[in-house]
Protein backbone atom coordinates (compact mmCIF):
# COMPACT_ATOMS: atom_id res chain seq x y z
CA UNK A 1 0.00 0.00 0.00
CA UNK A 2 2.81 2.35 0.88
CA UNK A 3 4.67 1.49 -2.30
CA UNK A 4 1.65 2.23 -4.48
CA UNK A 5 1.09 5.61 -2.92
CA UNK A 6 4.77 6.47 -3.29
CA UNK A 7 4.75 5.65 -7.00
CA UNK A 8 1.59 7.65 -7.48
CA UNK A 9 3.18 10.66 -5.85
CA UNK A 10 6.36 10.31 -7.90
CA UNK A 11 4.56 10.19 -11.27
CA UNK A 12 2.11 13.01 -10.63
CA UNK A 13 3.18 16.33 -12.29
CA UNK A 14 4.05 19.08 -9.93
CA UNK A 15 2.08 22.35 -10.06
CA UNK A 16 5.15 24.24 -11.26
CA UNK A 17 5.68 21.80 -14.17
CA UNK A 18 2.05 22.12 -15.30
CA UNK A 19 2.24 25.91 -15.23
CA UNK A 20 5.47 25.88 -17.26
CA UNK A 21 3.97 23.56 -19.89
CA UNK A 22 0.84 25.72 -20.18
CA UNK A 23 2.91 28.89 -20.63
CA UNK A 24 5.03 27.22 -23.32
CA UNK A 25 1.91 26.04 -25.16
CA UNK A 26 0.39 29.52 -25.05
CA UNK A 27 3.60 31.11 -26.32
CA UNK A 28 3.74 28.74 -29.29
CA UNK A 29 0.23 29.87 -30.31
CA UNK A 30 0.70 33.61 -29.70
CA UNK A 31 -0.82 35.98 -32.33
CA UNK A 32 2.63 37.19 -33.39
CA UNK A 33 3.92 33.72 -34.21
CA UNK A 34 0.73 32.94 -36.11
CA UNK A 35 0.90 36.16 -38.13
CA UNK A 36 4.58 35.90 -39.00
CA UNK A 37 4.24 33.34 -41.87
CA UNK A 38 1.38 35.35 -43.40
CA UNK A 39 3.35 38.60 -43.24
CA UNK A 40 6.48 37.02 -44.71
CA UNK A 41 4.44 35.48 -47.52
CA UNK A 42 2.71 38.79 -48.21
CA UNK A 43 6.01 40.69 -48.43
CA UNK A 44 7.64 38.07 -50.67
CA UNK A 45 4.68 37.78 -53.04
CA UNK A 46 4.36 41.58 -53.22
CA UNK A 47 8.03 41.87 -54.15
CA UNK A 48 7.81 39.13 -56.78
CA UNK A 49 4.51 40.10 -58.40
CA UNK A 50 4.66 43.85 -57.81
CA UNK A 51 8.33 44.57 -58.50
CA UNK A 52 10.34 41.69 -59.93
CA UNK A 53 7.83 40.35 -62.49
CA UNK A 54 6.83 43.80 -63.89
CA UNK A 55 10.51 44.78 -64.14
CA UNK A 56 11.35 41.62 -66.09
CA UNK A 57 8.36 41.95 -68.43
CA UNK A 58 9.08 45.65 -69.04
CA UNK A 59 12.75 44.94 -69.70
CA UNK A 60 11.99 42.15 -72.15
CA UNK A 61 9.34 44.26 -73.93
CA UNK A 62 11.63 47.27 -74.32
CA UNK A 63 14.43 45.05 -75.59
CA UNK A 64 12.43 42.97 -78.07
CA UNK A 65 9.60 45.39 -78.96
CA UNK A 66 10.83 48.93 -78.22
CA UNK A 67 8.34 50.69 -80.52
CA UNK A 68 5.30 48.90 -79.14
CA UNK A 69 6.51 49.12 -75.53
CA UNK A 70 6.66 52.90 -75.78
CA UNK A 71 3.05 53.14 -76.98
CA UNK A 72 3.47 52.82 -80.77
CA UNK A 73 3.90 56.58 -80.92
CA UNK A 74 4.01 58.42 -84.25
CA UNK A 75 6.48 61.29 -84.58
CA UNK A 76 6.20 64.23 -86.93
CA UNK A 77 9.00 66.77 -86.97
CA UNK A 78 10.40 65.31 -83.77
CA UNK A 79 7.07 65.71 -81.94
CA UNK A 80 4.56 63.08 -80.94
CA UNK A 81 1.38 63.52 -82.98
CA UNK A 82 -0.43 60.38 -81.89
CA UNK A 83 -0.32 56.63 -81.54
CA UNK A 84 -0.98 53.86 -84.03
CA UNK A 85 -3.26 52.31 -81.41
CA UNK A 86 -5.48 55.28 -80.43
CA UNK A 87 -8.03 56.92 -82.70
CA UNK A 88 -8.04 60.67 -83.26
CA UNK A 89 -10.68 63.18 -84.25
CA UNK A 90 -10.73 64.90 -87.64
CA UNK A 91 -13.39 67.39 -88.70
CA UNK A 92 -11.99 69.00 -91.83
CA UNK A 93 -13.34 67.55 -95.11
CA UNK A 94 -9.72 67.55 -96.31
CA UNK A 95 -9.03 64.64 -93.98
CA UNK A 96 -10.40 61.14 -93.63
CA UNK A 97 -12.67 60.72 -90.64
CA UNK A 98 -12.33 57.81 -88.27
CA UNK A 99 -14.89 55.80 -86.36
CA UNK A 100 -17.17 57.67 -83.97
CA UNK A 101 -16.22 57.44 -80.33
CA UNK A 102 -18.53 57.19 -77.31
CA UNK A 103 -15.90 57.86 -74.65
CA UNK A 104 -16.46 60.62 -72.12
CA UNK A 105 -16.01 63.48 -71.49
CA UNK A 106 -14.59 63.77 -75.03
CA UNK A 107 -14.25 61.46 -78.00
CA UNK A 108 -11.24 59.14 -78.17
CA UNK A 109 -10.40 59.65 -74.51
CA UNK A 110 -7.57 57.17 -74.00
CA UNK A 111 -7.98 57.30 -70.21
CA UNK A 112 -11.63 56.27 -70.36
CA UNK A 113 -12.10 53.55 -72.95
CA UNK A 114 -15.77 52.62 -73.24
CA UNK A 115 -18.67 52.10 -75.58
CA UNK A 116 -22.10 53.69 -75.48
CA UNK A 117 -23.76 50.50 -74.14
CA UNK A 118 -26.87 51.46 -76.10
CA UNK A 119 -28.97 48.69 -77.61
CA UNK A 120 -30.23 48.73 -81.21
CA UNK A 121 -33.70 49.86 -80.12
CA UNK A 122 -32.43 52.69 -77.94
CA UNK A 123 -33.73 56.03 -79.30
CA UNK A 124 -30.48 57.73 -78.26
CA UNK A 125 -28.49 55.39 -80.50
CA UNK A 126 -30.88 55.94 -83.40
CA UNK A 127 -30.55 59.72 -83.02
CA UNK A 128 -26.75 59.46 -82.81
CA UNK A 129 -26.57 57.44 -86.02
CA UNK A 130 -28.86 59.91 -87.78
CA UNK A 131 -26.63 62.78 -86.69
CA UNK A 132 -23.53 61.03 -88.00
CA UNK A 133 -25.22 60.35 -91.32
CA UNK A 134 -26.19 64.00 -91.63
CA UNK A 135 -22.59 65.10 -90.92
CA UNK A 136 -21.26 62.78 -93.62
CA UNK A 137 -23.87 63.91 -96.15
CA UNK A 138 -23.25 67.57 -95.37
CA UNK A 139 -19.53 67.13 -96.01
CA UNK A 140 -20.13 65.36 -99.34
CA UNK A 141 -23.67 66.06 -100.63
CA UNK A 142 -23.08 64.47 -104.02
CA UNK A 143 -22.03 61.11 -102.63
CA UNK A 144 -24.92 58.68 -103.13
CA UNK A 145 -23.03 55.52 -102.18
CA UNK A 146 -24.20 53.52 -99.15
CA UNK A 147 -22.52 54.71 -95.95
CA UNK A 148 -20.32 52.01 -94.40
CA UNK A 149 -21.55 51.05 -90.95
CA UNK A 150 -18.25 51.78 -89.21
CA UNK A 151 -18.57 55.47 -90.09
CA UNK A 152 -21.78 55.80 -88.06
CA UNK A 153 -21.26 53.29 -85.24
CA UNK A 154 -18.80 53.60 -82.36
CA UNK A 155 -16.52 50.73 -81.47
CA UNK A 156 -16.72 48.94 -78.12
CA UNK A 157 -13.48 50.55 -76.96
CA UNK A 158 -14.21 54.01 -78.36
CA UNK A 159 -10.54 54.20 -79.37
CA UNK A 160 -10.44 52.33 -82.68
CA UNK A 161 -7.72 53.88 -84.89
CA UNK A 162 -8.85 52.04 -88.01
CA UNK A 163 -11.68 52.15 -90.51
CA UNK A 164 -12.62 49.59 -93.12
CA UNK A 165 -11.39 49.89 -96.67
CA UNK A 166 -14.99 50.57 -97.67
CA UNK A 167 -15.15 53.51 -95.24
CA UNK A 168 -11.92 54.93 -96.64
CA UNK A 169 -13.07 54.56 -100.25
CA UNK A 170 -16.39 56.21 -99.39
CA UNK A 171 -14.48 59.36 -98.38
CA UNK A 172 -11.85 59.29 -101.14
CA UNK A 173 -13.72 61.50 -103.62
CA UNK A 174 -14.43 64.16 -100.98
CA UNK A 175 -10.80 64.27 -99.80
CA UNK A 176 -9.48 64.35 -103.37
CA UNK A 177 -11.82 67.22 -104.30
CA UNK A 178 -10.98 69.27 -101.20
CA UNK A 179 -7.25 68.85 -101.77
CA UNK A 180 -7.28 69.21 -105.54
CA UNK A 181 -5.81 65.74 -106.02
CA UNK A 182 -6.75 63.01 -108.50
CA UNK A 183 -9.00 60.40 -106.93
CA UNK A 184 -6.57 57.74 -108.16
CA UNK A 185 -3.76 59.31 -106.12
CA UNK A 186 -5.89 59.23 -102.98
CA UNK A 187 -6.88 55.63 -103.68
CA UNK A 188 -3.21 54.70 -103.92
CA UNK A 189 -2.57 56.29 -100.54
CA UNK A 190 -5.45 54.28 -99.07
CA UNK A 191 -3.95 51.09 -100.44
CA UNK A 192 -0.48 52.00 -99.15
CA UNK A 193 -1.85 52.52 -95.62
CA UNK A 194 -4.02 49.41 -95.54
CA UNK A 195 -3.04 46.79 -92.99
CA UNK A 196 -3.60 43.14 -93.89
CA UNK A 197 -5.34 40.50 -91.79
CA UNK A 198 -3.40 39.42 -88.71
CA UNK A 199 -1.60 36.15 -89.41
CA UNK A 200 -3.30 36.29 -92.82
CA UNK A 201 -6.59 34.94 -91.39
CA UNK A 202 -7.68 37.07 -88.42
CA UNK A 203 -9.87 40.13 -88.88
CA UNK A 204 -10.30 42.17 -92.04
CA UNK A 205 -8.01 44.54 -93.94
CA UNK A 206 -8.23 47.98 -92.33
CA UNK A 207 -6.87 51.49 -92.79
CA UNK A 208 -5.09 53.44 -90.04
CA UNK A 209 -6.72 56.87 -90.24
CA UNK A 210 -3.95 58.89 -88.60
CA UNK A 211 -1.23 57.39 -90.78
CA UNK A 212 -3.33 57.94 -93.89
CA UNK A 213 -3.96 61.60 -93.05
CA UNK A 214 -0.28 62.17 -92.31
CA UNK A 215 0.55 60.62 -95.68
CA UNK A 216 -1.88 63.05 -97.33
CA UNK A 217 -0.10 66.01 -95.76
CA UNK A 218 3.22 64.75 -97.16
CA UNK A 219 2.00 64.85 -100.74
CA UNK A 220 3.84 67.64 -102.61
CA UNK A 221 1.82 70.84 -102.54
CA UNK A 222 -0.23 69.74 -99.50
CA UNK A 223 -0.02 71.34 -96.08
CA UNK A 224 -1.43 70.33 -92.73
CA UNK A 225 -4.25 72.59 -91.52
CA UNK A 226 -3.72 71.88 -87.83
CA UNK A 227 -1.68 69.37 -85.85
CA UNK A 228 -3.64 66.07 -86.06
CA UNK A 229 -3.78 65.72 -82.29
CA UNK A 230 -5.61 69.05 -81.97
CA UNK A 231 -8.36 68.48 -84.50
CA UNK A 232 -11.95 67.49 -83.72
CA UNK A 233 -14.20 64.88 -85.22
CA UNK A 234 -17.47 65.63 -86.96
CA UNK A 235 -19.27 62.28 -86.51
CA UNK A 236 -18.39 61.93 -82.82
CA UNK A 237 -20.30 60.18 -80.09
Amino acid sequence: MTTTQSNSRSTSPSPSHSASHSASHSASHSPLRMLRPALVGFVLLSAVTGLLYPAIVTGVAKTMFPFQAEGSLILQGGKVVGSELIGQNFSSPRYFWGRPSATAPMANNATGSSGSNQGPTNPALVDAVKGRLQALKAADPGNTAPVPVDLVSASASGLDPHISMAAARYQAARVARERGLPVEAVQRLIQANTEARDLAVLGEPRVNVLKLNLALDKVPGQQAEVPPAASASAPSA
